[in-house]
Order: structure tokens, then C-alpha cells, then sequence
């Protein structure tokens, strides 16, 4: 083994205290360094330190040093059948999704490695698409991983009622809890099953309903049984908002106030790319069920008239007969965009594609990076890269 190799690997034997077996002829360390993980609980953020190796991911803790050990190991992820995803959030820049066999984890890079951000992604690709060359299975192929990869936990505050039966959640009788084979959230009834869980080292775990029956089959019934249950109808409002959201003509939050209303209220609205001319109304953004729908054919869109003195900013409405909606976007860009989408939609006309509101921010941006181009990056005191 180079002496190099062996130092950089002693180093962070050192941080862990010798509690990790990592001195290796067939060990490389490949990233090591400081970065934000997010609650899957609220979304906060937690100081974290990753330590990337050519075959494994160790995901550390800071803790009080003792006997010189900074870091202790709180999972460990492999790299085989590792994958990545950037995130579309654009309330949570520079973040990213690691889904391991062992663990998943969303993470945001600190502001100071920001400049590394880039070249953190490409390395988890580069080192992703290696160990996949020789794999015939696609990766996130339906049901083949449930329950041998651990899942992306859903947050719970992006869902106001449960991802399974759609009753809404309460802090008294309807409680959230996370289904530990797919990650969604559910309620305490639809979660009334335990399963073991490969990925977990075969513990039981609580899973919901559709998940223990892909698992271990309809309890107390037959195959043949399951077969020819009748399927219940679905209302033309179960329509996921995520799903929605990833082909939409525009998605945000908004407040909205309809006339005659008490007050103003926050909720999440999709226009979707297959119907343009009517708009959904959600909870929170992963909810598996519209609150209700808008036809949009006939509103009018415009600003507020002089006699209105709306209370926030960024205020328009809709109007159609005696129907009045008003609305609130938290910038003047969302605004523009909401007024000439609902605009449109109003007047009927045919959605033409245009750039989404990730793509605006990025053609803003393309002349401020222009100009940093020729700019030395600072070093980062906080990560140190290995590459």
C-alpha cells in the first residue's frame, strides 16, 4: 500500500477512535468532510460528517472528543447499489438525496463548500455509475427492493393526511408515523403491521398495509382471494401532489383568500402539464389527494381594484360572475408567472412549454457565474477534498 494512502487512511482511523476497520490494502478514501443533514421529521438541519471510501459511505456524528476520537460511525452504507438524486426544491438549494441498501439520507452542503458542491455530486456519480456497469437490474425498479434498501422517508410536514386511507392527521387521534419499508407517512391504523426488513438486518419493523401485503400477502386470505378484490373507485382528487408537480405548468405554495373569506390561508397549487386549464389545491406538497379543484375556463386575472386593500403583498385575483379568488405568492416573480399561467388557462388557450421556474433562476444566475469564472476559488477550511 503507498505511504500516502496509508497516512490519509490512518488520519481517519484516528477520528473514529480505531473503532472502524479501515486500514486496508483494498481501501481507498476516496471524500471526506463536513455537510448539513436534513430532519426527515421537520427538515431541520444537523452538522454531519461524511467519510466516502471506494466501497463504502460512513455516515458520522460529531461527539465529545475523547481520547482523540472526533466522530462516532451512525450508519454505514454501501457503495454497490448506492444511488443519487439532486434535489428540485427550490426552498432547499444545494441539496441532494443518497438512497443506500442501508440507509437513506437527504443532505445540503454548508454555505462555505459551496464552491465543492459540484465536484461532491460528481464524485458520488462517477463512483455510482462504476459499480453499476455490470448490473441487470435498473435501479428504483417497482417492489424488486422493498425491503432490502432502506427508503427515502417523506417529511412529515409536507403531508397533511395519511398517504394511505387520506384521513387528515391530528396531534390527538390520528398521529403521523413513517411506514419503514417505502418511507411514506401514515396513520397508526394503516401502520398496524410489523415486517422484518432486510436492509435493517431482518428486524421487525412497523410497515403499512400495501407494503406488508407486497411482502408477505393479504393476512388471514389466499393468493386467489387477493386476486378479485374489488378495486374502489378513485376520485378525480386523488391525484398525488408530487406527482403532479414534477410534470406541472407551474407549482408553489400560495396564500388565498376567497371572497367573503375570514382570512388568509397557506396551501400548495398545481396546474398540471395533462390538464392546464384546471388548478388543485393541496394540504402540503407530498399529499396523496387534492383538497379540491378549480376549472379555470372564464376566470379573469388582475390586480386587486382600488376600493380592495388586501393586507399582504404580491396580491392578484381571479374572478369569474360573483366568484372572487384572491392570491398571494411570496415574490413578484411567482406573481408574474402565476398571472399569466392562470391567465392563459382563463382564456382557454393551448399551454405552450416554456422555461420552469428552476431554469429562470438558472438563466439569472449564468451571467453572476460568468463573471466569478475567472475567480480563484478560496479554499475551504470545513471540507477538505480527496479526490
Amino acid at each position: 500500500m503507498p505511504f500516502e494512502r496509508m497516512h490519509k487512511l490512518l488520519k481517519v482511523y484516528e477520528l473514529l477512535g480505531g473503532e472502524e476497520d479501515i486500514v486496508s490494502p483494498t481501501k481507498e478514501l476516496i471524500k471526506e468532510g463536513h455537510i448539513l443533514k436534513l430532519s426527515a421529521k421537520n427538515g431541520t438541519t444537523q452538522d454531519r460528517y461524511l467519510i466516502l471510501f471506494n466501497d463504502r459511505l460512513l455516515y458520522c456524528v460529531p461527539r465529545l472528543r475523547l481520547l482523540g476520537q472526533k466522530f462516532s460511525v451512525r450508519a454505514r452504507i454501501d457503495v454497490d447499489g448506492m444511488e443519487l438524486k439532486e434535489s428540485s426544491n427550490l426552498n432547499l438549494p444545494r441539496t441532494f438525496l443518497v438512497s443506500g441498501k442501508q440507509r437513506s439520507l437527504e443532505l445540503q452542503a454548508i454555505n462555505s463548500t459551496l464552491l465543492k458542491h459540484e465536484q461532491t455530486l460528481e464524485t458520488f456519480k462517477l463512483l455510482n455509475s462504476t459499480n453499476r456497469e455490470d448490473e441487470d437490474t435498473p435501479p428504483n425498479s417497482p417492489n424488486v427492493d422493498l425491503g432490502k434498501r432502506a427508503p427515502t422517508p417523506i417529511r412529515e410536514k409536507e403531508v397533511t393526511m395519511c398517504m394511505r386511507c387520506q384521513e387528515p392527521f391530528n396531534s390527538i387521534t390520528k398521529r403521523r408515523h413513517h411506514c419503514k419499508a417505502c418511507g411514506h407517512v401514515v396513520c397508526g391504523k394503516c401502520s398496524e403491521f410489523r415486517a422484518r426488513l432486510v436492509y435493517d438486518n431482518n428486524r421487525s419493523n412497523r410497515v403499512c398495509t400495501d407494503c406488508y401485503v407486497a411482502l408477505h400477502g393479504v393476512p388471514g386470505s389466499s393468493p386467489a382471494c387477493s386476486q378479485h378484490t374489488p378495486q374502489r373507485r378513485r376520485s378525480i382528487l386523488e391525484k398525488q401532489a408530487s406527482v403532479a408537480a414534477e410534470n406541472s405548468v407551474i407549482c408553489s405554495f400560495l396564500h388565498y383568500m376567497e371572497k367573503g373569506g375570514k382570512g388568509w390561508h397557506k396551501a400548495w397549487f398545481v396546474v398540471p402539464e395533462n390538464e392546464p386549464l384546471v388548478l388543485y389545491i393541496y394540504g402540503a406538497p407530498q399529499d396523496v389527494k387534492a383538497q379540491r379543484s378549480l376549472p379555470l375556463i372564464g376566470f379573469e386575472v388582475g390586480p386587486p381594484e382600488a376600493g380592495e386593500r388586501p393586507d399582504r403583498r404580491h396580491v392578484f385575483k381571479i374572478t369569474q360572475s360573483h366568484l372572487s379568488w384572491y392570491f398571494s405568492p411570496e415574490t413578484e416573480e411567482l406573481q408574474r408567472r402565476w398571472m399569466a399561467v392562470l391567465g392563459r388557462a382563463g382564456r382557454g388557450d393551448t399551454f405552450c412549454p416554456g422555461p420552469t421556474l428552476s431554469e429562470d433562476r438558472e438563466m439569472e444566475e449564468a451571467p453572476v457565474a460568468a463573471l466569478g469564472a475567472t475567480a480563484e476559488p478560496p479554499e475551504s477550511p470545513q471540507t477538505r477534498d480527496k479526490t
